[in-house]
């Protein structure tokens, strides 16, 4: 598999790897400034060159994988005359190699994509994440509509559900952060009901006031949903104020991507 074809497999798979490229050559080495290849935890895919120098490439990417650290530059000497942990390399060079890690990026789960919602979508959509967009409305998901978001850096995965959105939460990813924010109180009441019994679940947000929440709060009790304060509500910063969809979803956004620098996602 080629080490480009590998990153998007592991993305999809949501698993952690390691690119690791030939940055710097001194001298012989085995391949060119350039080569790359990508580490997981219990595969490899392309070739930097090999022997020692591979060797201890691919131990340097699982270490990366089990501390998280970030990137690193990792200089190998080809010489009989070098320390070497997997056989004598003796091109007669020196290679650096660039590590990167390449981590499991959050998701996050939009249900209900009207008028803040898109908003919202639009923000996410400029970061590394998986960003899921849920509604039960097919006019709020059509391509004119979602337009705006052709240019995501996000990986954007659309979910239009007539019936039972609440399903969708069964097909998100570990750790999946949830925002609740449909056109419809009791499609909301079901969300949340849903959310707090799928297991692996991120934070679960509710756009609404206080008197919605109050009601919402007795119906999950009186149902025997877990924990119902695990649900946070209102959404977004106390302190940037404003009823405009634009005004709102920035202010959801800003508070999301400050839980998900806070939390690692698994």
């Amino acid at each position: 598999m080629r080490w480009d074809t590998a990153v998007r497999e592991l993305r999809t798979r949501r698993e952690p790897g390691v690119l690791v490229t030939v940055a710097t050559v001194r001298g012989h080495s085995p391949r060119a400034a350039g080569a790359k290849m990508v580490v997981s935890a219990d595969a490899q895919f392309g070739t930097v060159g090999g022997g020692n120098l591979e060797a201890v490439a691919v131990e340097r990417a699982r270490e990366l994988l089990v501390s998280g650290g970030g990137t690193q530059v990792v200089d190998v000497a080809l010489s009989d005359k070098a320390p070497y942990q997997h056989g004598v390399q003796c091109c007669g060079g020196e290679v650096g190699l660039l590590l990167e890690p390449l981590p499991v990026v959050p998701a996050v789960a939009v249900f209900g994509i009207g008028h803040v919602g898109l908003e919202l979508a639009r923000i996410l959509a400029r970061h590394d994440l998986d960003l899921h967009l849920v509604d039960s409305r097919p006019v709020q998901l059509t391509p004119e509509r979602l337009a705006v978001l052709d240019d995501a850096l996000a990986v954007v995965h659309v979910h239009q559900v007539p019936v039972l959105p609440e399903l969708v939460l069964a097909e998100l990813p570990a750790g999946a952060h949830v925002l609740v924010m449909t056109h419809d109180h009791a499609e909301d009441a079901a969300l949340c009901d849903a959310a707090l019994r799928t297991p692996g679940l991120g934070s679960i947000g509710l756009i609404g006031s206080a008197g919605k929440w109050a009601r919402f709060r007795r119906t999950l009790v009186a149902d025997g949903a877990p924990d119902p304060d695990r649900i946070t509500t209102p959404i977004g910063l106390p302190e940037l104020t404003g009823k405009e969809p634009a005004v709102i979803a920035l202010s959801v956004a800003a508070d999301l991507l400050l839980r998900t620098t806070r939390v690692p996602t698994p």
